[in-house]
């Protein structure tokens, strides 16, 4: 354990640039603490790298700010999934030129998924001259040393680093949250799903020790922590590569033994790789939330194969039943596609049994977003943008009826809850295992602790009760 632990060699050269920085920035920007602001695009794995740069730019002497108009240094991590993320990045690089106008030191970084597409990067470093730093997911560890040379040198700089195959342990983290915390245990991803971004711009799966996770996990309870979510692409994958012989479902298992009062969430699951053995653990922890988010893309198996998913419709629903029948209280999310290339209607329609045979208890839903280096970009696709809005449109219909009636059969149910933010004046925001969002009167001070609540309405989507 000591001998995993030892420092690398890297990332004390990067303690060394943040000494230095500590120095240098103040002198900079003319303040002991520089401000710097912190926006995150994407999933929660972008969140968990964010929580990472915010904890060296501590250490690097600088203080948070939520106000990027007094921030001396900006930060914007980015996502590259759909083109909508993408374009959102643009505009809002975009309103950053007058404020290098007024602030000409001020020091403009973009870095994410959206940075490690060569075609990205050279569109900011042409289109946008007062970014100073573009760096890609593979170099987040090298950041101080990054910061250092903007600053001394004056010079922009893009760093697209190559997949190395290894996990930098150690890094500075500053969470946003103080009782619901994301714990990564793995990167990257293997599936190659031919309308994903994410193998090509997070590398190649590899995974955390699994003593490192629960010594982080142990920690974070120690610290108050009431909800941890183990991330991962693809975390039925976990233990790939590893020689301790540990898979998912081991390593949950061993979360949910840490003593203390908590739940244990994780995300994401791939269908292909969901066992028998992950929902049994499920089943016999009652820390473990009750709560499946299996993504299933599409009904239909030829569309399937088209993704290159790697399972079928009735693979899928197999494990889905086995879950239901081991779990009678499970919530089952899942995200949909609608309008892949090829899709025709029929295979849509497959989607919507599928999703009448399920009852998920809501639904993530995306029409296709064509990504430059993907196999399905170059596939042929003749439906048109409007049609497939027309069957998004029916989907959530559908949906809505379904999860209507979910929510319906929970009225006059007791459930533990966490409650986790307000609502509007006098009435806060809880949540059941099951991940259903519970509105309840209440004063703020029970914020980020457990409650049992007593459903009294219920909406398509959210319930109303009262605390028990």
């Amino acid at each position: 354990m000591s001998e995993m632990m030892e420092k690398d060699p890297l990332l004390q050269k990067q303690e060394e640039y943040t000494e230095l920085l500590r120095d240098i920035l103040p002198l900079r920007y003319d303040r002991e603490h520089p401000k710097a602001f912190v926006h995150t695009y994407g999933c929660q794995q972008n969140v968990a790298d964010s929580e990472k740069i915010k904890g060296m730019l501590e250490k690097m002497g600088c203080e948070l700010t939520e106000n990027k108009e007094e921030a001396d240094i900006i930060l914007f991590n980015t996502c590259a999934v759909r083109e909508h993320a993408e374009d959102r990045v643009f505009g809002n690089v975009g309103t950053l030129k007058a404020l290098k106008r007024q602030k000409p030191s001020l020091l403009i970084c973009l870095c994410g998924c959206m940075m490690e597409q060569e075609h990205i990067a050279e569109k900011i470093y042409k289109s946008f001259p007062y970014v100073s730093l573009v760096f890609g997911t593979h170099v987040v560890h090298r950041f101080p040393e990054l910061v250092y040379h903007a600053v001394t040198t004056g010079k922009r700089r893009i760093e697209r680093g190559t997949d190395d195959g290894r996990i930098y342990e150690g890094l500075p983290i500053h969470r946003d949250g103080s009782f619901k915390g994301w714990l990564p245990i793995m990167y990257g991803c293997d599936n190659f799903c031919t309308y994903c971004i994410v193998p090509h711009v997070r590398g190649r799966e590899r995974s955390r020790r699994p003593e490192v996770i629960l010594q982080e996990a142990e920690a974070m309870i120690r610290s108050g922590y009431k909800e941890i979510t183990l991330l991962g692409q693809n975390v039925n994958s976990y233990g790939k590569g590893l020689d301790c012989g540990v898979h998912f479902a081991q390593l949950l298992k061993r979360v949910s033994e840490i003593e203390g009062d908590f739940w244990l969430s994780f995300m994401t699951s791939h269908p292909k790789d969901a066992s028998r053995e992950l929902i049994d653990v499920i089943a016999e922890n009652p820390k473990i939330s009750r709560h499946l988010h299996l993504p299933f893309q599409s009904g239909s198996n030829r569309i399937l194969q088209r993704m290159n998913r790697r399972y079928t419709v009735e693979k899928y629903l197999d494990i889905v039943n086995y879950a239901k029948s081991r779990i009678p209280d499970l919530a089952l999310t899942s995200d949909v596609i609608v309008g892949f290339p090829g899709e025709t209607y029929e295979d849509f329609s497959q989607t919507l049994e599928l999703m009448k045979e399920v009852e998920f208890t809501s639904l993530f839903t995306f029409i296709y977003s064509k990504r430059m280096g993907t196999p399905a970009a170059r596939m042929d696709d003749p439906y048109t943008h409007e049609e497939k809005a027309a069957r998004m449109g029916e989907l959530l219909r559908t949906q809505e009826e379904i999860s209507s009636r979910r929510t319906a059969a929970m009225v006059g149910k007791t459930y533990r809850v966490l409650i986790e933010e307000q609502a509007r004046e006098g009435v806060l925001n809880a949540r059941t295992q099951g991940g259903v969002v519970v509105e309840v009167p209440a004063p703020p001070e029970r914020i980020g602790s457990f409650a049992q609540a007593e459903i009294t309405e219920a909406g398509n989507f959210i319930l109303r009760g009262k605390l028990v």
